[in-house]
């Protein structure tokens, strides 16, 4: 069984910085590509940030390109995503999610078969 567990979200002022943790649980957390995705409140989900298997293959959401950044350690089976020059409208719940493979590190929901709880971010003007 696959668990994922986010935590690092709360309360941050606009302008300032957050790190978001993903911790997966069972084995071959490696060998599989992961993503981030986050839900506004009345808005459908959307892809954030993705990384292969190794980590040396990013892909971003035009709207955070440039202040997210993701990465993982596979040593400790956890994905982050560092967030800076932080806005209102990134407030949202944030979950993260295992992809059905470590090369394809898709934007569509469609190519991720697991899924944490979320971790809420709201960002105050």
């Amino acid at each position: 069984q696959v668990q994922l567990v986010e935590s690092g979200g709360g309360l941050v002022q606009a302008g300032g910085s957050r790190r978001l943790s993903c911790v997966g649980s069972g084995r071959a957390f490696s060998s599989y590509s992961m993503g981030w995705f986050r839900q506004a409140p009345g808005k459908e989900r959307e892809f954030v940030a993705s990384i292969n298997w190794g980590g040396g293959n990013r892909r971003y959401a035009d709207s955070v390109k440039g202040r997210f950044t993701v990465s993982r350690d596979n040593t400790q089976n956890t994905m982050y995503l560092h967030m800076t020059s932080l806005k209102p409208e990134d407030t949202a719940v944030y979950y993260c999610a295992r992809a059905t493979s470590g090369t394809v590190y898709s934007t569509s929901e469609k190519s991720y078969e697991y899924w944490g709880q979320g971790t809420q971010v709201t960002v105050t003007s």
